[in-house]
């Protein structure tokens, strides 16, 4: 047998002739043979490697597995970048090449089989097959799956199967996804036996409309029951051999279908729909003489009317994610139970929409979206977008010799997965241009299934999709999509500027979520309230895909791109999740599901206001209960009873008489009375147990600013003042007998990737509202800003110091080499009765013309603190910002010191929380007096050392522990991809003053 020919490898044809035509992929009970497991492996660096038979190199490989994730070659991450050159569609000579190859017997249960095929899930990038020494076939689409036949190639006894995979191929020039590449088997390989009398394809499409007389909605009752209405099933498909029996148990469906020209619609009363909040389905068979198939029918139906995208008659609002297949050890091999604990953690979230980016996933995700209750947009395996670098010159979109290719990919795509009523969108791909090969997609896909819409974001125009879709689109852009101020639109004239704005939008990615970020969620759900047209949109993105690597001496780090020595990367891109590779949730996460939370909650007066902003669920499932907290300290509980408040209305209820008694009583100095009302399941859930808080308000109902600290009668003993000396320079250098040191004004944070990348114009040169929301194009990143003036580097020289009765005054300058300007800075410290009260002044001087990332004081506390806990009464539990802070509220909290920072994969600013009112960490305590209360930061490293830092690794050994006590910081944005921090959550230089007291 020879097995070298490649000419195939250049081809713009998708496969071979004999590989089968695209269908359903079905739970039946016809025999199948797993062949997954220990296959032999052999890897070669080039596409001509040696014959089969060749004994030299083998070893074995787990099948599914991605072979550079198992020591044969290495991992490549680009976002845009072709790891290859441009000059399609010719594939590298340099074209790594794995061989498989495994033996197998067909069990009894195969006997009476009329056909065998071979199937495969998915192969990265081009494979070919052969069985028993015969030359199949072969195939492209790496995430899209492929079958042949191979009955009369089968013998008795033992067989072999045998498959060579190249990592290049034209292929791969469709495959240009923000992803790693990663070649190889890596979905599931198996054998099926088709029965004489088989069912090989079907579409059900399970539609559903209101009843007469009842809501005309899917909107649920004041009973908390979902309502009913007439389910009506179509099988606009059947390849099957009659006779055919369809049943849904559940609704008393049972008919026989002699021939394909009985085949009719079914209409069945009393059906309840299906929706992404109330995944209703019911289980249906059709079955044959040779065969029974099991679907999961879940009523509902698509429309678009006018601009609103309703399913049974409703506006969805999509507060999705864009999902990668990805796992730090496994890559884009499925686990199901892996998959479901994710897609549960969305649920818990508040996420209700999933973009499968960009590529069909394993077709058990579809299973449970469907279960589990998701919006699916489905997107087809086609990205393009390295010709952006060529100017599009050559890019196969526009090209009539890859239409095949492209329809192809569409079909398999759509017929993989259309019976699935979590799908309501078909996306066409995405980031490859425009052009024919993408209007030919289009059309098959309303030809094939007219229910669903098409998307596609690139059509700019609207030539040929249904719903107007876009990237990061300024707030400014945004409300003018929605119906605001007219701005002009990508790529768009005025007429196709009308058009657009006549469709549905989505968002279909939006606030960039890479490392500490984003900022500027709530702005856009804002406009979402506002404008109908507006339905939403999907974050980018739902999980870092960082890959599990080690340093020579063992210790465990997610590598990005640059960690395998790729000729061309995009770094640390592609850690840009709500996720962390570890399955940690970041505070980002936390900050959507705060602000996309389905029942809105407010307190007016003395009402509290109740917003079922569900699509289709009641209130029914949910329990109400309230709080009171005099500084943290709960001191009333109980349960508010709104009734069950269908979808999309309110209700209003009595604040309670003892939160309006608490309020009108005597509040003592420094006291805070908060009053929390919180949304919480009422039982347990597929997805979550009872208790798990789905939304939550916090209003201060009474408070009395604290008295000021009264100077103690006590003085200076030597260098001794109170609990803490202090050096000849007016430097603390002890305090409760530990030794510290500080303060220190600080002005730099370790740059977050926000801060680092500028893929948006800047707002802190051009007024967003000017330039309606493009800002100052040329703008470069504000941390590059920093930089250059020195914030990193900034050099401290003493002015005076004094003491007076009970204290000191510190008098600095604060200044960076080869910089006229800084800050004077004034600390001065008296001792009071409560402890040591610092107060202190930062005047900046000289020209700036710079934000400040933030300021603050340092004081450097024992190392030995790293390991201890911290406990704080203020904002948490998790880290917030200006522009990302709904996720958190005030009161008492406690964590371990080495938990209170977010273990990004690229080290960055982490960890602060604003509006302190008292922190305690071993001996110490601090608290913030005055009006402005300061935000705290406790750290094993210093901003520096973080901001120099690549990886966790490559932080030092701990010196101290690092408190930063910030009057504010700089806002997070989205600038990564996406919006710069906006006008007012910016920080500028100013006279800032705030004070601290240390007990």
């Amino acid at each position: 047998m020879t097995s070298t020919a490649t000419d195939d490898l250049h081809a713009t044809t998708p496969g071979s002739a004999s590989r089968l035509a695209p269908r359903a992929w079905l739970h039946t009970d016809a025999p199948a043979l797993t062949l997954n497991g220990e296959w032999d492996f052999r890897w070669s660096p080039v596409a001509d490697a040696p014959d089969f038979d060749d004994p030299d190199g083998w070893g074995t490989l787990p099948v599914p597995a991605h072979w550079v994730l198992h020591g044969h070659g290495a991992p490549s991450y680009t976002n845009l970048q072709y790891p290859f050159p441009i000059d399609p569609p010719h594939p590298p000579e340099e074209n790594p090449t794995g061989d498989y190859r495994r033996t197998f017997s067909l069990p009894s249960s195969f006997d009476a089989a009329a056909r065998v095929l071979l199937r495969f899930d998915g192969v990265e990038s081009h494979f070919r097959v052969w069985v028993n020494d015969d030359l199949v076939g072969w195939s492209t689409g790496s995430r899209l799956a492929s079958e042949f036949d191979v009955t009369s190639l089968l013998r008795p006894g033992s067989n072999e199967v045998r498959v060579r995979v190249h990592q290049w191929s034209a292929a791969s020039y469709l495959e240009d996804q923000d992803q790693w590449w990663l070649p190889g088997i890596f979905r599931d390989v198996t054998l099926l036996a088709r029965p004489a009398a088989p069912i090989d394809d079907v579409f059900v499409r399970a539609g559903w409309t209101a009843t007469l007389g009842t809501a005309a909605s899917a909107g649920t009752a004041a009973s908390g029951r979902p309502s009913t209405g007439t389910g009506t099933i179509t099988v606009p498909t059947l390849d099957a051999v009659f006779p055919v029996r369809f049943a849904v148990p559940d609704l008393g469906v049972s008919v026989v279908w002699d021939s394909a020209e009985d085949v009719a619609p079914i209409e069945v009363e009393g059906v309840e729909p299906w929706s992404a909040e109330l995944p209703k389905l019911y289980d249906a068979t059709i079955a044959s003489d040779g065969e029974t198939v099991s679907l999961r029918l879940g009523f509902r139906t698509v429309s678009i009317e006018g601009d609103r995208f309703l399913v049974n008659g409703e506006r969805v609002v999509f507060h999705g994610v864009n999902r990668h297949e990805t796992h730090p050890e496994r890559g884009r091999v499925f686990d199901e139970a892996h998959a479901r604990a994710d897609m549960a953690l969305m649920k818990r979230h508040n996420v209700n929409a999933i973009r499968t980016s960009h590529y069909p996933p394993h077709p058990r995700v579809l299973d449970l979206a469907d279960e589990l209750g998701f919006w699916v947009v489905l997107e087809c395996d086609l990205e393009t977008h390295g010709f952006l670098f060529v100017d599009w010159v050559g890019n196969p979109s526009d090209d009539p010799a890859w239409e095949e290719a492209y329809l192809d990919r569409m079909q398999r795509t759509v017929e993989r997965d259309k019976n699935h009523p979590s799908i309501v969108m078909w996306s066409l791909g995405n980031e490859s241009g425009t052009g024919r090969n993408l209007a030919a997609m289009s059309s098959w896909v309303r030809a094939r299934d007219a229910e669903r819409p098409v998307h596609y974001e690139g059509d700019y125009t609207g030539e040929y999709t249904d719903v107007y879709s876009r990237m990061y689109p300024t707030l400014q852009e945004t409300e003018s999509i929605g119906g605001g101020p007219a701005t002009p639109l990508l790529e768009c004239g005025p007429a196709e500027a009308a058009r657009q704005r006549s469709k549905p939008f989505i968002h279909c990615e939006y606030v960039h979520a890479m490392g500490n970020g984003p900022g500027q969620i709530q702005e856009y759900e804002d406009l979402v309230d506002r404008y109908p047209r507006l339905h939403g949109g999907f974050v980018w993105e739902w999980r870092d895909h960082g890959l599990l690597a080690h340093t020579p001496d063992g210790t465990p780090y997610y590598a990005y791109g640059g960690d395998f020595h790729e000729v061309v990367h995009d770094g640390n891109f592609v850690m840009d999740g709500l996720v962390l590779p570890d399955d940690t949730p970041t505070p980002g996460l936390a900050e959507f599901a705060a602000v996309v939370a389905p029942v809105r909650l407010s307190v007016g007066g003395t009402t509290v206001l109740v917003e079922n902003r569900f699509h289709s669920a009641s209130t029914s499932g949910l329990r109400f209960t309230w709080t009171l907290t005099r500084n943290g300290v709960v001191e009333a509980t109980g349960r508010l009873a709104p009734g069950v408040v269908a979808a999309r209305e309110s209700a209003t209820v009595p604040v309670p008489t003892e939160v309006l008694a608490a309020a009108a009583g005597p509040v003592a100095p420094g006291e805070e009375l908060w009053f929390d009302v919180v949304a919480e399941l009422a039982g347990p859930t597929a997805w979550a147990d009872t208790g798990h808080v789905v939304a939550r308000t916090q209003t201060l109902v009474a408070s009395r600013v604290a008295e000021a600290p009264r100077a103690s009668s006590a003085g200076w003993d030597g260098d001794r003042l109170g609990e803490a000396t202090f050096t000849a320079r007016g430097d603390l250098s002890s305090w409760k007998g530990l030794p510290v040191a500080g303060p220190r004004v600080e002005l730099w944070r370790a740059p977050t990737d926000n801060d680092r990348l500028a893929s948006q114009g800047g707002y802190e040169t051009a007024d967003p509202v000017l330039t309606h929301g493009v800002g100052d194009p040329d703008a470069p990143s504000s941390a590059s800003k920093w930089e250059a003036h020195g914030l990193d580097r900034l050099t401290h020289r003493l002015v005076s110091v004094s003491r007076t009765a009970h204290g000191l005054v510190q008098r600095v300058r604060v200044s960076a080499a080869n910089s006229g300007a800084g800050v004077e800075v004034t600390h001065r410290w008296t001792l009071t009765e409560a402890g040591l009260l610092l107060d202190t002044t930062a005047i900046p001087f000289g020209a700036w013309g710079i934000t400040w990332p933030r300021i603050g004081v340092r004081i450097d506390l024992p190392a030995s603190l790293v390991d201890e806990s911290a406990e704080w009464f203020g904002t948490g539990p998790l880290e917030s910002y200006a522009d990302s802070s709904h996720a958190a509220h005030v009161g008492r909290f406690a964590a371990p010191v080495s938990l209170l920072n977010v273990n990004y994969s690229m080290p960055q600013e982490t960890g602060h929380r604003p509006d302190l009112r008292s922190l305690t960490v071993g001996p110490f305590t601090v608290s913030s007096v005055g009006a402005r209360r300061t935000g705290f930061t406790l750290t094993p490293w210093t901003a520096q050392q973080v901001g120099r830092a690549g990886h966790p690794y490559e932080l030092p050994a701990s010196e101290a522990l690092y408190l930063y006590l910030d009057a504010a910081q700089h806002g997070l944005g989205s600038r990564a991809c996406g919006l710069d921090v906006l006008p007012e959550h910016q920080l500028w230089p100013a006279t800032t003053a705030w004070s601290v007291l240390l007990g």
